[in-house]
């Protein structure tokens, strides 16, 4: 999809009176743990998937001769929408630490004031025991829920615990609350254009991110590569954006 026709969609989704869509982010990194964690890659079937970052042009250029038609990043897709939406909607906001959060939220307020944003719950309860988090959810009649706590936890956790009755569209956003507060700086425009922005953040988080860079992209590349050569043959033309 391209941009207009991802925000268009995912719009109408949100203004539907029942039904839900739970829609994550796929990156290099991210595919990577499907790897290694099944429950993580289970959790992604069935849901709406969108493309973020250089590595998967990379992947789907390989398979199907063409790149995606947007790098529909988290980070920037869903300030974006919640500008599309030109209606009034229910936002809810689960996730990061209590500061963040309530940080993130002002943000969201000051972005996008005609919607109501929706402070559910910090990243910091139970996630074995959340019947109060969903009980408070439930009672607010979300529209648009966000969950921060980062891949593959807060996929895992939207699987087991989030359902119909919680909101219409569910997006499992990671880091986009420490970037909303300022807690994790972006990248220059310049340096997103170039498609860099990855190592922008190895150079100001090196100690957290070194490994999901320095040795994750090679690693993802050497999968690419082995699935091409182990998968020859034709395919239907868009195949791997399914």
């Amino acid at each position: 999809m391209s941009w207009q026709e991802a925000l268009a969609h995912v719009s109408d989704l949100a203004a539907s009176s029942a039904g839900q869509t739970q829609i994550f982010f796929l990156n290099a990194n991210n595919a990577n743990i499907t790897f290694i964690d099944p429950e993580y890659r289970q959790v992604l079937e069935g849901r709406l998937i969108l493309p973020d970052g250089i590595g998967m042009d990379i992947a789907s250029k390989s398979f199907n001769g063409v790149p995606f038609a947007a790098n529909l990043n988290g980070t920037d897709f869903v300030p974006a929408l919640l500008t599309y939406m030109a209606a009034k909607r229910r936002i809810g906001l689960i996730g990061g630490h209590p500061d963040v959060l309530s940080t993130a939220a002002a943000r969201l307020r000051e972005h996008s004031p005609w919607h109501e944003i929706i402070e559910i719950a910090d990243g910091f309860f139970d996630k074995d025991d959340s019947g109060a988090v969903l009980e408070k959810l439930a009672a607010a009649k979300i529209d648009v829920l966000l969950v921060a706590m980062g891949t593959p936890l807060q996929e895992k956790w939207i699987g087991r615990h989030i359902t119909e009755e919680h909101a219409r569209v569910v997006i499992g956003v990671g880091a986009l609350f420490d970037f909303l507060a300022g807690r994790v700086p972006r990248a220059p425009e310049w340096v997103r254009r170039l498609r860099c922005e990855w190592a922008y953040r190895l150079w100001i988080e090196p100690k957290r991110l070194w490994y999901r860079y320095v040795v994750g992209i090679p690693v993802f590349l050497f999968r690419v590569a082995w699935h091409k050569i182990v998968n020859r043959g034709p395919q239907e033309p868009g195949s791997a954006a399914r």
